[in-house]
């Protein structure tokens, strides 16, 4: 079955356009006008599998929506490609400490929206030879516990929240332990395309992953002018730099 992707926008030509693109990829397409019915679209049975939310919604900002979305159980791991006018480095880095796996800024190509929204969904389930596979689904390190099939992590037997990409981050760090990682190589294995992601928000991810996982963090490693390394032994880990 095709994805089913849900756009909330207010700009009745932007959203139809948007929903024609979309259905004429292949996509099934959910839409909401504003931050309430987005919630409410959301939630209902089947759950989406990626939501193109509108920073700039008549009822409440799409950053709180976001929010909203991460704190309900239903929705929390659902991918959010932020849409917005606002193309501010800080505008950015605020919808991803609120939880958005991408962001494009308006007025963005067609063709770009859709690549990002390939690349999202792609990531949304762990790939890759080295990743944390279906086979060997769950995965303890330390006081870190992944399920991956699940998309559940433990730190201490306490369960944290991740985003998808955040998820996506974490699975990458653990199946390459021991290994360099620069900021290049996260922005095309882990972001999934060569689009206009600045280094910045690497290090933004991290250091909220980081936070997430609270003393478990400390397993993540800056190397600095360098990139990221995930510590080979977790009794080897010291105070995240």
């Amino acid at each position: 079955m095709s994805a089913l992707i849900l756009v909330v926008d207010d700009e009745e030509d932007l959203l139809s356009t948007l929903e024609y693109n979309l259905e004429r990829e292949g996509y099934q397409v959910r839409t909401a006008t504003n931050g309430e019915s987005a919630l409410s679209r959301a939630a209902e049975e089947p759950v989406p599998n990626l939501i193109l939310l509108d920073l700039m919604l008549p009822d409440m900002p799409g950053t709180e929506v976001c929010r909203k979305l991460r704190q309900q159980e239903a929705t929390r791991n659902i991918p959010v490609i932020m849409i917005t006018a606002k193309a501010e480095e800080i505008d950015r880095v605020v919808g991803f400490e609120v939880g958005a796996d991408d962001y494009v800024t308006k007025p963005f190509s067609t063709r770009e929206l859709l690549l990002r929204v390939r690349a999202v969904l792609r990531r949304a389930v762990p790939q890759g030879s080295e990743e944390i596979t279906d086979a060997t689904s769950e995965v303890t390190f330390g006081r870190l516990r992944i399920d991956a099939s699940a998309h559940r992590v433990w730190v201490d037997n306490s369960e944290i929240t991740l985003t998808a990409l955040e998820f996506k981050l974490l699975n990458f760090f653990l199946g390459r332990k021991g290994r360099v990682q620069t900021r290049d190589t996260l922005l095309n294995d882990v972001w999934g395309i060569q689009a206009d992601v600045a280094t910045r928000t690497v290090d933004t991810h991290v250091k909220r992953l980081r936070q997430k996982l609270g003393d478990a963090g400390t397993y993540i490693e800056t190397l600095r002018g360098v990139g990221y390394r995930f510590r080979p032994q977790p009794d080897e880990a010291s105070p995240a730099m």
